[in-house]
């Protein structure tokens, strides 16, 4: 009795979750409805169906389609066979058990119909207003830097100039908001999917020893073996990466192109800590014998430290520092209290913020909040024993990014705030936090951006790397 209640619950929230998500996504569909030989009812049907099904990882305003080739090409013929087919290596699944031909049709002649396709994208959402209004304040986005091709992160070094990675594997130097060199130097990129150049961070003490740090996919010596995430440090002399370190290469390597992570952050001890994704196999986090679906605490230097959870045990990856998770995209350490949070993907819903405890596992894929993608559960429990609880969870999902605390006092009634980027939504999450506990929500900057990385400058101020377009932004609070 007791499962089929927990069965029924699941069910349950997967109503629910369609039911606010097709009235999520009604407004931005309803945009793109301009064109009258679209809006029969079988356009209308798949319009619905594209929101159920495809939204979650595509957007509801199809920018993704606009702001990447078409890799197997663009003819409704060539859409509605990726639609059926999928692309599993890619993370997309088979959609042929879930829709019929019709259906599968219907979502390619809409996507086909609503883009225009050959047509570029006009839209540049920054240019709507002066000033947002918030609970506590107006912030003003002022662009910084324009021209970026997938923006993934920002360092900022002394004197003022800014560090930017491109996932294709590019790292720019920018002054003043232009560009002032195109780093040399760096390692093998192997950029596919999710992966390629990802997090840069400087350490703590980087004024005195110059240690830059970087999350890349790197390549196994037999390529045919896979790719996997890579964490290196290196120092910049002039515009040139010298002294170059890997310090850790993720185990087992796979062929997959999604959940790599990773994001790098330090605390106040000088220990660097990262988050791998389970790369697709979710089995991968629960089992401790590999690197994926963990997060990860090193010393500095890339060696291992002793007092590690797992460093003990017989079989246990020694760098672990928690387990259960499915895809770590933002990893931030608190400036006050010096404890690890984690914000992480979940499936169709279920996107997490976790307080990170060392040993801790995180449930996935026991335990989750979300569906698959396809619309059936994946699994009917959202606790267990001995799992870890998010602090918060997204249905639908926001597809969380960076995330970074709010400090200084620049930004009145959100000192200590944690701010999330949302890919999705294209917007930025606000949590107030009492004791560790999530006590209040709002959602900042509407269809502005797709959010990848939110970062706190030297003098205070928040920084966000967009893509589509691809720009960093300053948001400056007015009085």
């Amino acid at each position: 009795m007791k499962n089929i209640l927990i069965g029924l619950s699941v069910l349950l929230l997967a109503i629910i979750a369609f039911s606010n998500f097709s009235r999520e996504t009604e407004k931005g569909i309803k945009k793109l409805s301009e064109n009258p030989e679209i809006e029969d009812s079988t356009m209308i049907r798949a319009k619905q169906n594209y929101a159920n099904f495809c939204a979650s990882c595509h957007y509801d305003d199809l920018s993704w389609f606009t702001s990447r080739k078409w890799k197997y090409g663009h003819s409704v013929d060539d859409i509605n066979q990726s639609i059926l087919t999928g692309y599993p290596d890619y993370g997309m699944p088979s959609y042929r058990d879930a829709l019929s031909d019709k259906e599968s049709k219907a979502i390619s002649e809409y996507i086909h119909q609503t883009l225009d396709l050959g047509q570029q994208e006009k839209r540049n959402r920054l240019g709507d207003k002066d000033y947002y209004l918030t609970q506590k304040l107006k912030i003003r986005p002022d662009t910084i830097i324009t021209g970026l091709n997938v923006p993934w992160g920002m360092a900022f070094l002394p004197g003022g100039d800014i560090l930017v990675t491109e996932r294709e594997g590019k790292l720019l130097r920018f002054r003043n908001g232009n560009i002032l060199a195109e780093i040399e130097g760096l390692p093998d990129i192997y950029a596919i999917g999710q992966g390629g150049l990802m997090d840069i961070r400087l350490h703590p003490d980087y004024a005195k020893n110059g240690w830059i740090y970087f999350a890349y996919t790197s390549t196994s010596k037999n390529e045919s073996e896979g790719w996997g995430t890579a964490i290196m440090r290196a120092r910049l002399k002039e515009n040139t990466l010298t002294d170059k370190e890997v310090l850790f290469k993720a185990f087992p390597d796979s062929r997959t192109g999604h959940h790599f992570g990773c994001k790098i952050t330090f605390d106040s001890k000088g220990y660097m800590f990262f988050g791998i994704g389970e790369r697709g196999k979710a089995s991968n986090s629960q089992d401790l014998s590999t690197d994926n679906g963990k997060i990860h605490r090193l010393y500095d230097d890339g060696t291992i430290p002793s007092d590690n959870p797992f460093y003990n045990t017989p079989g246990a990856r020694k760098s672990i520092w928690s387990y259960g998770h499915r895809n770590p995209q933002g990893l931030v350490i608190s400036p006050f209290t010096d404890e690890l949070w984690e914000t992480e993907h979940g499936p169709k819903g279920g996107d997490e913020l976790n307080l990170i405890v060392p040993g801790k596992n995180y449930g996935w894929p026991e335990i989750s909040f979300g569906i698959n993608y396809d619309g059936s559960v994946l699994t009917p429990d959202t606790a267990k024993v001995g799992m870890e609880q998010p602090a918060t969870y997204y249905v639908p999902s926001i597809a969380p990014s960076g995330t970074c605390f709010v400090t200084g006092n620049k930004y009145k009634g959100w000192e200590g705030n944690i701010l999330i980027g949302s890919l999705r939504f294209r917007n930025l999450e606000r949590v107030e936090l009492t004791d560790n506990k999530v006590t209040d929500k709002e959602t900042l900057l509407y269809d502005i951006g797709r959010m990848r990385n939110v970062e706190v400058s030297p003098e205070g101020y928040i920084y966000v790397g967009l893509e589509s377009p691809g720009m960093i932004i300053r948001l400056v609070p007015i009085e």
